[in-house]
């Protein structure tokens, strides 16, 4: 017996698999017993340093400040970075060189630069050439940095979801008169979108990420950044202050990662198709300019 994927196993392999699996389960109670140990010793699982974390002075005064902070940046980072990264990603596939090539030059630029010299060099930037005051410059920055570096990966995404599609889609959709900005629009990118809906979430998970990266560089008061004055206004518990902040942010993208799974199979199930076929007025259009997946902009 065979499935699609892989050779159905066998005893010998069955047993082989439940031993490697109990090594590994064995393995990983060691160490996770060696980490309580360690802790322990050094006194960092004594409910002093856990205490501050049940009342509520710790949260409003340094985790929602700056959580809010986090999700300020990576809410307003996603919301330009989003459809950036759609534009550029279908001007790529224009059937004009003076918009393709641009357009490829700005994504491949952004997306060689690591987003952490992107966010120093638009703090800099804002510093020598606006009157942006010292307080709200960092957040500026670590807005233009994500936004510059997440809108051409996004870029790349959108159009690789969009090449993924049969060549036959677009084809048939001309083939009944639809131009080709209408073809983008009602035929591949209602496709597309769920197909790249996965990578999209992943890469809006690494937005919220980064904005650790300005609090350690830039001194953007967000989540991450509260660890340093919380454990020293407590009594130096950096270890359950970081652990605190792991799982806030384990929450939060679990949170992000479940609304678009949710959001995904909400999407499958509307494009379950009636079998009714459409005619070409149905969406506004009965011209034919071509073939292919180019979009004329």
């Amino acid at each position: 017996m065979t499935s699609v994927l892989y050779d159905t196993q066998g005893p010998r392999a069955k047993r082989r698999n439940i031993l490697y699996s109990a090594l590994f389960l064995v393995a990983f109670a060691a160490l996770l017993w060696w980490v309580i140990t360690s802790l322990n010793d050094k006194d960092q699982l004594a409910w002093e340093k856990w205490k501050p974390f049940v009342h509520s002075e710790a949260w409003s005064t340094y985790l929602w400040p700056g959580l809010q902070n986090t999700l300020k940046a990576a809410a307003l980072a996603m919301v330009i970075a989003l459809p950036l990264g759609a534009f550029f990603g279908i001007a790529r596939l224009s059937d004009h060189a003076w918009i393709r090539i641009p357009a490829a030059a700005i994504v491949e630029f952004f997306r060689a630069i690591p987003v952490l010299v992107l966010m120093i060099f638009a703090d800099a930037a804002y510093s020598a050439y606006t009157n942006t005051s010292s307080d709200d410059r960092p957040l500026y920055a670590v807005i233009t940095g994500l936004v510059l570096y997440n809108s051409s990966v996004l870029a790349e995404i959108v159009r690789a979801g969009i090449l993924s599609l049969p060549k036959g889609q677009s084809e048939a959709a001309m083939a009944v008169g639809l131009r080709k900005n209408q073809v983008m629009r009602f035929i591949l990118l209602p496709q597309a979108v769920t197909a790249m809906l996965p990578a999209i979430v992943s890469q809006l998970v690494v937005i919220v990420k980064d904005t650790a990266l300005g609090g350690a560089v830039l001194t953007f008061p967000e989540l991450l950044a509260s660890v340093s004055p919380m454990s020293a206004y407590y009594g130096a518990n950096t270890i359950a202050s970081f652990t605190v902040v792991a799982l806030i942010y384990i929450a939060l993208n679990f949170s992000l990662t479940s609304f678009a799974s949710w959001l995904e199979g909400r999407l499958r199930r509307g494009k379950k198709s009636t079998g009714v076929v459409l005619a070409p007025a149905a969406v506004g259009g009965t011209e034919s300019t071509g073939t292919g997946v180019g979009i004329s902009i």
